[in-house]
């Protein structure tokens, strides 16, 4: 039973700090994104975006507590979150990028 236990809580670390990782990443692609693509992209503003990304960023880590003893990657809000983080980078990352010139 201590193998299996151990490995749930690797893999609980794991995962818990790949979702804090995506909501960094999105959040800092978020900055640094020129605000007047997201419009010309129809897509919501930056400080929308922003809001919507750094509630859920601070909301799931609470939630997730990655610098926690205890950590658990299928937190209800730890999971908006990531769905909100995974949006931004699937729908709106690529849209603003190709506005703004691919950088």
């Amino acid at each position: 039973m201590y193998i299996v236990d151990q490995l749930y809580f690797w893999t609980d670390h794991i995962l818990v700090w790949g979702e804090f990782i995506l909501w960094i990443w999105a959040f800092a692609d978020c900055v640094a994104r020129r605000h007047d693509a997201f419009p010309a992209a129809d897509k919501l503003t930056k400080p929308a975006w922003l809001a919507i990304l750094a509630i859920g960023a601070l909301l799931g880590t609470f939630t997730v507590a990655p610098f926690g003893h205890y950590t658990s990657p299928v937190h209800f809000i730890g999971l908006i979150a990531t769905v909100a983080a995974s949006v931004y980078l699937a729908d709106v990352r690529p849209a603003v990028r190709e506005i703004s010139g691919g950088r």
